[in-house]
């Protein structure tokens, strides 16, 4: 009989727990706490998640099932139940989980920053994904007359593949104005925008802390060509590489410094693409390359509501709400910590679609993935890549 420890276990063997447990007294989460502790109940909500269960009940139901293996899976020693979970998740604080994810999310950074890519540097995809909810469950999320909606504002570091900074607000707050100026911008780091961040007081903002930026550009937009009106050649499919200035009034009050304008061509889909950005160092086609490269963010939001749950709420409060998109975080981080450090050379998609369906198995990990990877990851479609490129 094998009696190592379960697949479950194995994984949340790499949770920091001593971490978590500072943040759980910090927050006093475990205050007249008795036997279902803020780590059982993150352990239950990670149970949840890897497994996509669709509802609460459903999660409390199969871990009733295997309640004799409860304690060694973390679950703690007594029985699990609905009220207790669904209780927790509405009263206890999710600052406990959000600082959690955070700290997930840096140590997940950390470890895969050696993934290669073909730029040297930091590159960050911002934007944000909109959930909808029940209006008449969800009233705190009121959006329209008769829908309810957040939107998870997510800055995604497009190296390593691992969201950096997480803000959570009513979808009725404007992309721009809820998260922009909140973004932890690093000196000499590039943020991909999609043009619904096209604000130019605020691009001018990251100029100033010698960040960059690429956007797409608006239609309409007055300017005076200072240098490069010339056509190129063509043969890297970028038509013109401009030095620019703003003359409208407004806009050169908000932008006074150059820009460079250039415009590519994707003959894929047959249309050109025109881009600004304050980056004078690189070649024109590997700007491009980095827009691009905006759709991994869009990846993540369809992995993250595809793969885990995050569109099925498992409680109707805002705490609850939050409890369960951080976890979703702290899960999505725990995946691609493990391939990392168990070097098991698969994509984050890929390993939990094998672990989510053996959690109570006694397999050594490593042992699940030794043979070769055959199974197309769909998460990484060039079809997707095509669509998000054309938005």
């Amino acid at each position: 009989m094998n009696s190592g420890k379960y697949i479950f276990s194995q994984l949340t063997g790499f949770l920091p727990k001593r971490i978590f447990d500072g943040i759980v007294q910090k927050y006093q989460g475990d205050k007249y706490v008795k036997s279902f502790t803020c780590w059982n109940q993150l352990m239950v909500m990670m149970f949840g998640q890897l497994s996509s269960w669709d509802s609460l009940r459903e999660v409390i139901c199969i871990i009733d099932a295997i309640k004799t293996k409860s304690y060694h899976l973390g679950f703690g020693a007594g029985d699990i139940k609905l009220s207790n979970v669904a209780y927790a998740n509405a009263n206890r604080d999710y600052r406990i989980f959000e600082e959690f994810a955070n700290y997930m999310i840096n140590l997940a950074q950390r470890k895969r920053i050696d993934r290669e890519f073909v730029l040297n540097g930091k590159f960050y995809a911002f934007d944000s994904t909109t959930i909808d909810l029940c209006l008449s469950l969800f009233q705190w999320a009121n959006f329209r007359k008769t829908k309810a909606c957040i939107k998870v504002h997510t800055l995604f570091d497009v190296v390593t593949q691992i969201p950096t900074y997480v803000h959570i607000t009513e979808a009725k707050v404007h992309d721009v104005n809820a998260t922009m100026d909140d973004i932890p911008y690093e000196p000499y780091a590039f943020y991909i925008f999609d043009k619904g961040y096209y604000d130019l007081a605020r691009l001018y903002k990251i100029n100033i802390i010698n960040s960059f930026f690429v956007i797409r550009q608006k239609s309409r937009l007055n300017y005076e060509v200072i240098d490069g009106e010339d056509l190129l050649d063509g043969q890297d499919i970028v038509l013109l590489d401009q030095t620019i200035r703003l003359t409208g009034y407004q806009t050169k009050k908000k932008y006074p410094a150059v820009l460079r304008r250039i415009v590519y061509y994707a003959p894929d889909l047959k249309r050109t693409f025109t881009f600004l950005t304050n980056d004078f160092t690189l070649k024109a086609k590997d700007i491009a390359l980095l827009y691009k490269e905006r759709w991994q963010v869009e990846l993540f939001f369809r992995w993250i509501k595809q793969h885990l749950k995050v569109t099925s709420f498992w409680g109707t409060t805002e705490n609850a709400v939050r409890i369960q998109i951080y976890v979703a975080i702290i899960a999505y981080c725990l995946v691609a910590i493990v391939e990392h450090d168990a070097k098991l050379n698969r994509t984050t998609f890929n390993v939990l679609r094998v672990i989510s369906r053996v959690l109570t198995d006694k397999t050594p990990l490593r042992d699940l993935f030794a043979g070769p990877e055959t199974m197309e990851d769909v998460c990484e479609n060039v079809v997707q890549l095509e669509f998000v490129f054309s938005c």
